[in-house]
């Protein structure tokens, strides 16, 4: 009966209420449309890009440069991948025990510096191929990536070990308000009579 008939009916059977939408959802991809968002992922396909263009060069003769230069654009590209997924998952508010604004400042700076030391050696120590030129390319633009980051967090957020100004307003008055609450009750004049 309902269907069909053109009563006016079948506007009571529609939808009335929205959707919840999760918050606890699994990914937030929305973080990937952020500049550190999309820096994050330019880190690590540019130090995966390198990691896997030195894997590749068959000879060497000055290889500890190049084995440097593998361990620091390894690590910086599973770490960093490890890093963008907590900052865009639910994991990092799971985690909330830890500061990852400076988790993520101090983690890109020591690795920024870390490569960017990698690439300048790996590019004073190599045999000169196009392969290992390429691959130190590659490792310079992964080094510009982090520093570019750390600019950018510095401008946005500040550098994490100084008090953001609005914070010391904050502790005046949560001290203010512990102060009045540990006031007696009873102290001259608050008595009745």
């Amino acid at each position: 009966m309902r269907q069909g008939q053109g009563n006016g009916m079948d506007e009571v059977y529609q939808r009335t209420t929205e959707p919840i939408q999760n918050s606890d959802s699994c990914c937030n991809l929305g973080y990937l449309r952020t500049h550190k968002g999309i820096l994050k992922l330019l880190q690590v396909i540019l130090s995966f890009v390198a990691f896997i263009l030195e894997e590749i060069v068959q000879n060497c003769m000055h290889c500890h440069a190049l084995y440097f230069f593998e361990f620091v654009s390894c690590s910086a590209f599973l770490l960093t991948f490890f890093l963008l997924f907590v900052l865009m998952t639910s994991l990092k508010s799971k985690l909330n025990r830890i500061n990852w604004t400076r988790v993520d400042f101090f983690y890109t700076l020591v690795i920024g510096i870390l490569f960017l030391i990698a690439a300048i050696v790996f590019a004073a120590k190599n045999d000169g191929s196009d392969l290992e030129k390429t691959s130190v390319a590659f490792g310079f633009l992964a080094t510009i990536a982090f520093f570019v980051d750390l600019v950018l967090h510095v401008q946005q957020e500040g550098l994490p070990w100084k008090e953001k100004e609005d914070k010391p307003v904050e502790t005046k008055k949560v001290e203010e308000n512990v102060k009045a609450e540990t006031q007696p009750l009873n102290e001259q004049g608050n008595i009745p009579v």
